[in-house]
């Protein structure tokens, strides 16, 4: 992984931390205290209790009077430490609430602002995953740094503070030994951090295929595909297998050196302890203190290898939500755009020309075209697959930016105004309704969540769907599945078109609403979005020509160009490219031979 990236993950956190500074420095001061009172302070004692005896003989009866100062000392010493220990637990675990508070929402955020290329592009499971692993990640890095980073600098600290009056000699030998191992940890740790990002990313993959399989079960067992799906499942799980092979065998050679370098230390400590008195007259006392700081110094050095395993692993899991945050808007807010605000539902489509980014140079679905629809008018667009009816309205809900030209409504250019404000004035009832697992009641009311039951329930009669809903057990409160799943077809479609009607936009979409249906059911959603249009500016999207044949205008689509315009009537009498649609849905192109 490059260092940029893991910088740019330390800024997020680092956002996220802030905004609970008190509790961050709290937390340090009390690491710093635990170190020192309990590792330092204790030991300390310790040294001048051992200097003492060895000054002269305590009588039994003066135990208390000339070491009393010293227990005293160690008791207080204890207790401090164990406060820091407890206060050191919960500021970390109210850094880590509250910054994953922080955190989450700024995931949530982000992905919900993206546009819908950028989610086209990506599995579902995988950013779930990501997102996931993100916030843990955060979790492990204040977890590291409160109990290993935090308290090992204040080792040292406290080691050379202790030592350095006494024994300056050993203190510098020690200190050129510790950067030695610095930096060899350091130069193995960036060694490592990329296959920490390979092995994080092999998962996420993992977690993709899992997600994409379970989502498409139903397409799965129907095709008899488990086979297949499993093999696909095995092949990113090899993939997992192999990556954390490499991360583990990376991490335990890298352990196999550090681990040399401490025995090094520990060696040259030991002698130092043997020869201290005879060489340079240290006190015994002394010696108990440099034996035992440096003893507890290589403990804590000693898990530097599983410290910069978690770091290695943590910046690895976090580094695919870093990219994404990272990633720029495809589809952006202006930092002056308005609300748009819609009077009459007058929509122009001017000059416009648009490519997908993907797409080879030039080649563009649309090259300047132009369309202007009238407040209230009922327009159908129609034309083969691959013609750019979706992509028409796509452009006007601006889930995706034109290249060149504009898209106004009512005069104003929704490239320059607020993505929310523009899709609030805008009802879209796709081929297949998207509804939450959450209740028939929360599904209709999602465009208007202030809605009394009066009103979602005069909005699901008005759809066709008030009959069905209160046949259902708890009605209105029926929980309805992951996408709907617990729902018909044309249910769905009906509690779609309810959610529509309660919004009451001025402005409608609708893309190939009843092609999924079978025939009683899109009777029943002809009739409820034939209520839907009533007074709106509609554009229909529909492969089937009876859906359009009543609407006030037909606009013919043929490689991003339009073709014809004009009423259902008027198109058939031109024997034009609409025409020769009509007749092959209708029959007519086989003549008698065909009746």
């Amino acid at each position: 992984m490059e260092s940029s990236v893991t910088l740019r993950t330390l800024h997020y956190f680092w956002a996220a931390t802030k905004t609970q500074m008190g509790t961050f420095v709290l937390n340090i001061l009390a690491d710093v205290g635990y170190v020192l009172f309990l590792t330092y302070g204790n030991t300390w004692i310790m040294g001048l209790i051992v200097d003492r005896i060895n000054e002269a003989p305590v009588a039994a009866d003066q135990v208390f009077y000339v070491f009393g100062p010293y227990l005293l000392a160690l008791a207080a010493f204890n207790i401090l430490g164990q406060f820091c220990s407890k206060l050191q637990d919960y500021t970390t675990w109210s850094l880590q609430r509250h910054a994953n508070y922080e955190l989450a929402t700024t995931v949530f955020e982000t992905l919900c602002n993206q546009s819908m290329t950028f989610h086209a592009n990506r599995f579902g499971g995988s950013l779930v995953s990501q997102s996931s692993k993100f916030l843990s990640a955060y979790n492990e890095l204040i977890n590291s740094m409160s109990y290993s980073i935090v308290t090992l600098i204040a080792s040292i600290v406290g080691m050379v503070i202790a030592l350095i009056a006494s024994v300056p000699l050993f203190v510098a030998v020690l200190l050129v030994l510790l950067v030695g191992y610095f930096m060899v940890a350091y130069a193995l740790y960036k060694r490592i951090l990329s296959i920490n990002a390979e092995a994080s990313g092999a998962q996420n993959q993992l977690s993709g295929e899992l997600s994409d399989s379970v989502t498409n079960i139903l397409t799965v067992k129907t095709y008899g595909r488990e086979d297949y799906e499993r093999s696909l499942f095995d092949e990113a799980n090899q993939l997992v297998m192999a990556t954390d092979g490499k991360r583990i065998r990376a991490s335990t050679a890298r352990g196999a050196i550090t681990s040399s370098m401490i025995a090094l230390i520990m060696i040259v400590t030991s002698v130092f302890v043997v020869g201290g008195n005879a060489w340079f007259g240290v006190s015994a006392g002394t010696l108990v203190m440099v034996f035992t700081y440096t003893y507890n110094l290589t403990l804590r050095f000693n898990m530097i290898n599983s410290l910069l395993q978690r770091l290695n692993r943590a910046f690895g899991d976090a580094e695919g939500m870093t990219r994404v945050l990272d990633e720029p808007r495809m589809v952006a807010d202006d930092p002056d755009a308005k609300d748009l605000v819609v009077s009459e539902g007058a929509i122009s489509f001017e000059d416009l020309t648009f490519g997908y980014e993907d797409a080879r140079a030039g080649d563009h679905v649309f090259e300047h075209l132009n369309l202007k629809i009238a407040p209230g008018e009922r327009v159908g667009l129609v034309g083969r697959s691959g013609s750019g009816k979706t992509t028409l309205t796509k452009l006007l809900l601006r889930l995706s930016d034109v290249t060149d030209g504009h898209i106004l409504v009512d005069g104003q250019d929704v490239a320059r105004c607020r993505q929310q404000s523009l899709r609030h004035q805008i009802a879209y009832v796709p081929q297949e309704a998207l509804l939450f697992h959450r209740s028939i009641r929360e599904n209709i009311a999602y465009g208007k969540p202030d809605a009394t039951d009066d009103e979602i329930r005069a909005a699901a009669a008005e759809a066709n769907a008030l009959e069905f809903i209160e046949r259902l057990p708890e009605g209105l409160d029926t929980m309805v599945g992951e996408r709907g799943i617990k729902l018909s077809g044309g249910q769905r479609q009906r509690v779609a078109i309810a959610r529509a009607l309660l919004a009451d936009c001025p402005i409608l979409v609708l893309d190939e609403a009843t092609s999924a249906l079978d025939s009683e059911s899109e009777q029943l959603v002809q009739e409820a979005l034939a209520n839907l249009m009533r007074g709106r500016t509609a554009i229909v999207v529909a492969h089937l020509l009876s859906t359009v044949a009543s609407l006030d205008r037909i606009v013919v689509l043929d490689q991003g160009k339009i073709v014809e315009s004009g009423t259902h009537e008027e198109l058939v009498a031109a024997g034009g490219a609409y025409a020769g649609l009509w007749d092959r849905q209708t029959g007519a192109f086989l003549g008698d031979e065909g009746l």
